[in-house]
C-alpha cells in the first residue's frame, strides 16, 4: 500500500507540474484539447464536439419545410456511393433537384434533425454576411481597410489589409493551417478562450491582396469586423439576415471561445443537411429566396468568381470547380462537409460525415467531391457513359498506395 501511495503522490506531482508548465508557456488550451478530443478517442475536431463547447443560438423563425420531389427516394444510392459512405463515414447525403428533395439518406444514428459541426462551411456564411453588411452600408466596400475597425492593423503592411482580402483569402497573415499540430495557431484558436486577443496579435508578413493562401484566421478576423461594423453579434446578424428569412427548420448553434464570448467564425456552425442546403438554394437563385431578395445578385456573382487567375478554385468564401463542363461552387469543411451547387441543372448536394476523401497536392478538390457529384448524376440518369472520374479515383491514402504499387 505504501508503494502505491507513493506512486499516486508522485503521479499527482507530475500532473500538477505539467499543468503549471502549460500555463507558464501559455499553452493551457491544450488541457481543453485533451479533454474534448483525446479523452473521447479522437485525434482531431469531430462532428459532435460542439456539445463540449459554449455555443450561441442562431435562431430560426417560421419554418419553411422543403418539398419532396415526385421521385423522392425512388432511386437507391449506387454501389460506388454506398462504398464511399461506408469508407468515409458519411452521416448525411442529400440531393435537391429543382428546389425539392430528390434523395436523402442518413447513417450512424443521424437523421434529418441531427446537428453536426460544419467546420469551414461556416466561412461561406461569414462571407455572405460581409456582402450583406456592405449592401446595408455598415461596411463601405470590399476595399475598406481592416485598420478602420482594429487599429492593430493600421501600420506597416497590415495597413493595406482589406475586408475583401479577408473574404478571398489574400491576407498575408502569419498563420499555420495545421489541424493536427497541438501547437499551431489553428489549434490555439479552436481550443483557446481568448480568440479576439489571439487574432489581434497575428502579424501580416507579406503584402495583402497579392495571392491566395487559405488561412482560417482570415475569416475569424472578418467576423470580428462584421460584428463591430453592424453592432450585432455574428449569430444574431446571420439569424436576422439569412437563417430566419430562409425558413430554417431548426435553430443552429455557433461555438464560442468561452461563455458569452465571440463565435469561432471560421468554423463551428452546427446544423443539419436540410438547413445547410438553404444556403445552396439562396445562391442558386442569385440571392433571392422565394421571391424575396436577401442578397444582391452582384454580390453572389462576385463570391462565386475567382479573384486570382492562378487560383481558380476560390472566390470570396466559396470553393469553385469547373467539372463535367459545368460551373460548380460549394461550401467545404474539415472532414468532408460539403454543400455543392450546380446551377446549370438546379442541383444541390449536401454531404456530412466523419472523414474526408484523399486530398492530393495536384488538385485543390478532394477525391470524394468527384464521387458525390458523379454518383448523384448517375442516380438521376444524367451521366453519359465514360463521363466523370470519381469511380477512377482512390478515396483514401491506403487506396492510393495500392494503386501506385499496382502500377509498379
Amino acid at each position: 500500500m505504501k508503494i502505491i501511495r507513493k506512486i499516486l503522490v508522485w503521479l499527482v506531482i507530475v500532473i500538477a507540474g505539467i499543468v503549471i508548465l502549460l500555463y507558464l508557456f501559455d499553452v493551457d488550451y491544450l488541457l481543453k484539447a485533451v479533454r474534448v478530443v483525446y479523452l473521447h478517442g479522437k485525434t482531431t475536431a469531430y462532428l459532435d464536439d460542439y456539445t463540449h463547447f459554449d455555443n450561441r443560438t442562431v435562431k430560426a423563425g417560421t419554418a419553411q419545410p422543403w418539398a419532396n420531389h415526385a421521385e423522392y427516394n425512388k432511386v437507391k444510392a449506387t454501389e460506388r456511393l454506398e462504398q464511399t459512405h461506408k469508407e468515409l463515414g458519411t452521416v448525411a447525403y442529400l440531393i435537391i433537384k429543382n428546389d425539392s428533395i430528390w434523395h436523402e439518406s442518413y447513417y450512424d444514428g443521424y437523421g434529418s434533425d441531427s446537428h453536426s459541426n460544419s467546420f469551414s462551411m461556416a466561412k461561406s456564411i461569414v462571407s455572405a454576411a460581409l456582402f450583406k453588411a456592405i449592401e446595408e452600408g455598415s461596411i463601405k466596400s470590399l476595399d475598406q481597410k481592416v485598420g478602420d475597425f482594429f487599429p492593430e492593423f493600421s501600420k506597416g503592411m497590415a495597413s493595406k489589409l482589406t475586408v475583401g482580402d479577408l473574404s478571398s483569402m489574400a491576407t498575408g497573415l502569419d498563420w499555420g493551417e495545421q489541424y493536427s499540430s497541438a501547437f499551431s495557431i489553428t489549434t490555439r484558436a479552436y481550443f483557446g478562450d481568448h480568440l479576439e486577443e489571439t487574432m489581434l496579435n497575428v502579424p501580416v508578413v507579406y503584402e495583402p491582396g497579392t495571392r491566395f493562401e487559405y488561412v482560417s484566421g482570415a475569416t475569424q478576423l472578418l467576423a470580428m469586423v462584421i460584428t463591430k461594423a453592424t453592432g450585432m453579434k455574428l449569430s444574431d446578424y446571420v439569424s436576422e439576415k439569412f437563417w430566419k428569412p430562409m425558413g430554417a427548420e431548426h435553430d443552429a448553434l455557433w461555438q464560442l471561445d468561452h461563455e458569452g464570448g465571440i463565435e469561432k467564425a471560421y468554423c463551428c456552425f452546427a446544423s443539419n443537411a436540410r438547413d445547410f442546403a438553404r444556403f445552396g438554394k439562396l445562391f442558386l437563385h442569385n440571392g433571392e429566396w422565394n421571391g424575396k431578395r436577401l442578397l444582391d445578385s452582384a454580390a453572389v456573382r462576385r463570391m462565386i468568381t475567382p479573384r486570382f487567375p492562378d487560383a481558380p478554385q476560390y472566390g470570396y468564401g466559396w470553393w469553385l470547380n469547373d467539372y463535367l463542363g459545368k460551373k460548380i461552387y460549394y461550401m467545404r469543411g474539415h472532414l468532408g462537409q460539403f454543400t455543392i451547387v450546380i446551377p446549370e441543372d438546379k442541383i444541390i448536394i449536401v454531404r456530412l460525415g466523419h472523414t474526408k476523401g484523399l486530398q492530393t497536392t495536384t488538385d485543390p478538390h478532394s477525391n470524394d467531391f468527384y464521387v458525390y457529384v458523379d454518383e448523384a448524376y448517375k442516380m438521376m440518369g444524367m451521366m453519359k457513359p465514360g463521363e466523370g472520374k470519381g469511380d477512377k479515383l482512390p478515396l483514401t491514402k491506403e487506396e492510393a498506395k495500392v494503386n501506385e504499387m499496382a502500377k509498379k
